[in-house]
């Protein structure tokens, strides 16, 4: 069994569109907004609209995915509603930034939108990939996902100097490109046409993981949980952790911080193939393991070139973590709630990405900024725990994942 590199790569369009449209918003929107709203506080709520969608639509469209089936199929219907629509409101962004109530709206039903297609967009890998190719697969969709952020900040930042509404132009003529393509090229599967109607709904998805006799899926999302919060606290406060404890300016904090980034891109797919080899367990608990130790160090370190050699190997580590934990959830779950899962994949690093910031702000507050490594660490011993009561999630083997899924 091997991997369809073409029909993987265009299922990666629609997590690349995601990244183009993202780092457009979250680069520009914080400034429209600074011209009305003083508070910085209120600003950075303001820019947390995504999050709370990914508590409350997103989960929903997910398990309604599940119970849907058309002509087009489970997922490809929602992205081809929704991703015009988010182009239509993302377009208009420039033109509503005179005045709050316009640039508000627009935002708003620009969430919306991007909340509606973001599930069945996930969820379309494992419903069309074999379970043993999945982390290959997904790493193939995070390096899309990273050459889109990769384009939206280097590529369309230059556009944007030429006139404000370019940025917003092209990655809308993406929301409209992308669903058109991958309408034309992905067929999913028609096992899912009969378990349509009787797919999970969310609430079912919950109970199951919450009241199983098997705790595999709950302790793999409160792993996800821990390690979100870990990395997702040092990925929002390291700029003021270089100002205040390594001397370093906004710039050099920024730069320094994508050292991870970088690596985590460069590794995504091998990270994939490493976990087909030695199993994603394994693959997640080592990076667990080694992140643990570099963040650990990390406290320790005053040099700038030490720390940007140590985030370096900290995003191929990153990698082997996040690259493997969806298709882990994503195998946890059956043929017909694939989207519900995806969804609670979702709800809790959500819940991580709201509460990591603000808590460890309290923490390095209260302790210090020197101290932010080590909560880092602790959340990720934390999530290692978790991790070694999970019992289920690895590949199936090619005989039982051929028959639970289409591999053209």
């Amino acid at each position: 069994m091997r991997l369809n590199y073409g029909k993987t790569f265009t299922l990666g369009l629609g997590f690349f569109t995601i990244s183009v449209v993202w780092q457009i918003y979250n680069a520009y929107m914080p400034v429209f907004y600074s011209k009305f709203v003083a508070s910085t506080a209120m600003v950075g709520f303001l820019m947390t609209i995504d999050n709370i969608l990914a508590l409350t639509l997103q989960p929903v469209v997910g398990s309604l995915s599940d119970r849907t089936w058309t002509r087009f199929g489970r997922r490809l219907p929602y992205l081809l509603v929704s991703m015009p629509l988010a182009a239509l409101f993302f377009i208009l962004i420039p033109f509503t930034t005179g005045a709050l109530v316009p640039l508000l709206l627009t935002s708003v039903l620009v969430n919306i939108f991007m909340a509606s297609f973001r599930s069945p967009t996930i969820a379309l890998m494992p419903d069309v990939t074999p379970s043993p190719l999945r982390s290959q697969a997904n790493g193939i969709i995070n390096l899309m996902g990273g050459v889109g952020y990769i384009i939206g900040a280097f590529g369309l930042s230059r556009l944007y100097k030429v006139a404000h509404f370019w940025p917003y132009a092209v990655a809308s003529a993406f929301l409209i490109i992308v669903p058109l393509i991958l309408v034309r090229t992905i067929k999913e599967p028609r096992e899912a046409e009969g378990k349509a109607n009787e797919g999970f709904s969310l609430i079912e998805a919950t109970r199951e993981v919450l009241q199983g006799r098997e705790k595999s899926a709950l302790f793999l999302l409160l792993a996800i949980f821990f390690w979100f919060v870990g990395y997702g606290g040092v990925e929002a406060l390291f700029t003021k952790y270089g100002i205040s404890v390594l001397g370093i300016d906004e710039a050099d904090g920024a730069l320094t911080l994508g050292f991870i980034s970088a690596t985590f891109l460069l590794f995504a797919l091998p990270a994939g193939f490493i976990a087909a080899r030695i199993g994603r367990k394994r693959s997640i608990l080592t990076g667990i393991v080694v992140l643990t130790v570099l963040f650990a160090a990390l406290a320790s370190a005053r040099s700038l070139m030490i720390v940007r050699v140590l985030f370096l190997l900290a995003g191929l580590f990153w990698a082997m973590i996040n690259i493997n934990s969806y298709p882990m959830v994503a195998d946890m779950a059956g043929v017909d709630n694939t989207g519900a899962y995806t969804s609670l994949y979702y709800v809790f690093s959500s819940l991580a990405a709201i509460a990591g910031p603000p808590l460890f702000g309290y923490l390095m507050d209260r302790f210090g900024y020197g101290t932010m490594f080590y909560w880092s660490s602790l959340f990720f011993v934390l999530a290692f725990l978790a991790m070694t009561q999970v019992r289920r999630g690895e590949a199936r083997t090619a005989a039982v994942a051929a028959q639970a899924v289409s591999a053209d």
